[in-house]
This record gives structure tokens, sequence and C-alpha cells, in this order.
């Protein structure tokens, strides 16, 4: 399975996304629960937000992105994918399996 960095940038503040939030919340704990969606948060220094998603593959990846409702409702602007390859850190030691 890849893992991706993405980065939305919306073009309404806060208060625009309002109508929608409820949406975009319930989706984003339907992808947690099925394991796809692994961290998500907003941006504090740019109006958007940052998510890190684990998929088969890119073409899966934009389904997903396809079906988020912030996508649908046409308030991102801007969506940056990165495939991210971690291998290091606090994160990546408390999921580690343990030797055997």
């Amino acid at each position: 399975m890849a893992k991706f960095v993405v980065e939305f940038e919306y073009n309404v503040d806060r208060a625009g996304r309002q109508d929608l939030h409820p949406a975009h919340t319930d989706y984003l704990r339907t992808l947690t629960e099925r394991g796809v969606l692994l961290l998500a948060g907003p941006l504090e220094d740019l109006n958007g937000g940052l998510l890190v998603y684990e998929a088969e593959d890119r073409a899966r990846l934009q389904e997903v992105l396809d079906a988020e409702p912030y996508v649908r409702g046409g308030i991102v602007a801007r969506t940056r994918i990165r495939q991210w390859a971690p291998g290091k850190g606090t994160w990546i030691a408390a999921h580690a399996l343990p030797a055997t």
C-alpha cells in the first residue's frame, strides 16, 4: 500500500465551509475506520488542510479525493499530492511490529 500526503487549499474561509463541514467530517471518519485516512488537520499558515492517506495506488487515491465533500462542493481551489515513504520518527516506531 502506498502512502500519500495531500494538501488542500480552499477558496473560501472557514465560515464558507460550514455547510459542507458535517459531510466532510463524516467522510473523514469513514475513511479513518477503513484505514485509508492516517492523519488529517488544518494548516495553520494557509487556508487549507493536510491529509495523509494509504491507498493501493494513485488511481484509487484519486477516487477517494473525488468523493470528498469539499472537493465535490467546489471549495477546494488547489490540491497538491505527493507519494510518501515514511521511514523514521516516533510515529513509525510506535507502529512497528515487534521482532519475532
